[in-house]
């Protein structure tokens, strides 16, 4: 019970969240970069003034049922310029408090499910056996880094499975610290891996079915293609986060996450000898597993949503606070200290969505799809290609939902790839890439959630995963062609 004295308390969680926000800035390599709530505003501005520049504009839409759910699909051909209502100063004033608004269910799921794991964590129970599984692969820990990797790919591909992996972030940041890696790894094993599996989805239901579906596709097909892509992608990646793993072992002074307290997440490897298993340890172990188990399959089984998974959280809080013998008081005061930690996070969900307002009200969204497409018309098919990766990519940032931009585009890529004599399977293909790589690139998108929830200053982030993007893009660039050389459909 000794060692249980050395878990993250409230008193170091709060140094951990003012130096993890980044105040003041922070760099990217030479590059000085503002407090992150001054790029959001500074993009909430930027979609104001593109008002007053880009003509307004709409395109028709119709009601289709797709995989038993009603969607509204737009209609090729059918853009016209409308009444153009730019965006004033009180309305980019404005433009925050709608965001939160807007984001207020993603918002408040952040909260929900970062602080319930904190109280886990202030438990000591992971401690013991995070403890226990280093003691068995002593000298061998990175064999967990592609293990783990691939297990939670495959869940995003599979299942387009994100937030139910939201819950692992904390557990496996603290893990891979335990490790004598940095936050960053554990970061990766969950939010890099679903995410890329995600993008190259295989029976992703969510974007692959949508997508066919919308492109009067067959469900399902091109399937043996699409596991290539994810196997290359996701190696890839997995490689990328293994290599930066074992140079942050070799020297720490070269992690990304340098100067950047972790309190709240982190378990001291050096006194991980000291923890041994005890019954209450076992019963909240088994506590969680059974919680965990419940959502996975509440989630498949039944469709649950934010409400389904934030109860699940609490429900593993506050039995783990009982079987630890915690009163209601300590319990509540736990949860406290885990809400107060990740406010900065939960905000700048809300704040980015305000960005996504900002465009709606200006009505230019549909404009700036319209527009994006006219290049690609009269380009060879395999031009065509990557340059509807290219559109998909920038669309992402205004459509952030995979299957929504799904509903969205694909009615007029499909349309715009029998034109331009690129296979519609191709386009599908292209909207999986663009779609999805980018959600761990744009402020608009999940990563910012994710980031909340690991204590990742998104400048740290980005530093690491913008050069990965880079060999990524070029990977999916290169997958494309293959795709139309072998005449993929």
């Amino acid at each position: 019970m000794e060692a249980k004295q050395n878990a993250p308390n409230g008193q170091g969680s709060q140094e951990f969240k003012q130096q993890a926000i980044g105040h003041g800035g922070a760099k990217l390599g030479k590059i000085h970069l503002p407090h992150l709530y001054v790029i959001i505003f500074s993009l909430i501005v930027l979609a104001a003034i593109m008002s007053y520049v880009i003509p307004a504009g709409q395109f028709d839409r119709e009601q289709v049922e797709v995989g038993g759910v009603k969607r509204s699909l737009v209609i090729p051909g059918t853009f016209k310029i409308v009444e153009s209502t730019p965006v004033s100063f009180l309305k980019v004033m404005m433009a925050p408090h709608k965001g939160l608004i807007a984001a207020a269910d993603v918002a408040f799921l952040v909260f929900m499910c970062y602080s319930p794991f904190y109280v886990v964590l202030r438990t000591g129970a992971l401690n013991s056996s995070i403890a226990a599984l280093i003691r068995l692969l002593r000298g061998r820990e990175w064999l967990l880094i592609p293990m783990f990797f691939y297990v939670f790919a495959l869940g995003g591909s599979m299942f387009g499975m994100l937030s139910e992996f939201y819950g692992f972030i904390p557990v496996f940041i603290g893990l891979a610290m335990a490790m004598g890696y940095d936050a960053l790894v554990g970061f990766s094993l969950v939010a890099f891996a679903s995410q890329i599996g995600f993008a190259a989805g295989t029976t992703n239901p969510f974007t692959v079915l949508v997508a066919q579906g919308v492109s009067q596709l067959p469900p399902l097909s091109g399937l043996g293609y699409r596991f290539f892509c994810w196997f290359v992608l996701v190696t890839i990646s997995m490689l990328w986060t293994l290599r930066y793993a074992h140079q942050v072992k070799k020297d720490p002074s070269k992690s990304y996450m340098l100067g950047i307290e972790t309190n709240a997440l982190s378990i001291d490897k050096d006194n991980l000898d000291q923890y041994r298993m005890t019954g209450r340890d076992a019963g909240v172990l088994l506590l969680i597993v059974a919680c965990m188990g419940a959502l996975l399959y509440g989630t498949l089984k039944f469709e649950w949503g934010t409400s389904h998974i934030t109860a699940t959280f609490l429900t593993m809080a506050v039995g783990s606070g009982f079987i630890c013998r915690w009163g209601p008081s300590r319990i509540a005061t736990e949860l406290v200290d885990g809400f107060r930690n990740i406010v900065f996070g939960a905000l700048v969900v809300g704040l980015a969505r305000g960005i996504l307002w900002t465009l709606q009200e200006g009505n230019i969204i549909d404009s700036l799809m319209h527009y994006a497409s006219l290049p690609l018309i009269g380009l060879p098919s395999w031009v065509a290609a990557e340059g509807m990766l290219v559109v998909q990519s920038l669309i992402n940032f205004l459509i952030p939902s995979g299957s929504g931009q799904a509903a969205t585009v694909m009615p007029l890529m499909s349309g715009l790839s029998d034109i331009l004599g690129v296979s519609r399977q191709v386009a599908v293909l292209a909207f999986q890439f663009g779609d999805g790589t980018t959600n761990l690139l744009w402020p608009t998108c999940g990563i910012v959630v994710q980031c909340a929830l690991g204590g990742i200053p998104m400048d740290r982030w980005w530093r690491y995963f913008i050069p990965c993007f880079g060999v990524l893009f070029a990977a999916q660039a290169l997958l494309l062609i293959i795709a139309i050389m072998i005449g993929y459909s």
